[in-house]
């Protein structure tokens, strides 16, 4: 069975960071490209950023030079390292797992609040 299990958010204030980990079971997240994508309300969930498994990444522009994703194959988990918050990140983020052929995989999301 595959899990993605997102943790880290919370409440931070705006220009404050986060971490968010992706703990990934049932397949080994480094034969995938793995993303990190967001949903605010009544908007439509949105790519942030994603790592191949030969490590090449892909940001969105609104959060390039503030975001950055990494793996820590051996834990066979993602991370999501957040500077610089502003309120309008505020959203639950979702880990994603996706690989041709082999499936796409969803975590359950965790809340991220920048607010002051």
């Amino acid at each position: 069975q595959v899990q993605l299990v997102e943790s880290g958010g919370g409440l931070v204030q705006p220009g404050g960071s986060l971490r968010l980990s992706c703990q990934v079971s049932g397949i080994i997240s480094s034969m995938y490209t793995m993303g990190w994508y967001r949903q605010s309300p009544g908007k439509q969930r949105e790519l942030v950023t994603s790592i191949t498994s030969g490590g090449r990444t892909n940001a969105a522009d609104f959060v390039k030079g503030r975001f950055s994703i990494s793996r820590d194959n051996v834990k066979n988990t993602v991370y999501l390292q957040m500077n610089s918050l502003k309120s309008e990140d505020t959203a639950v983020y979702y880990c994603n797992a996706v690989r041709a052929g082999s499936g796409w995989y969803w975590g359950q999301g965790t809340q991220v609040t920048v607010s002051s």
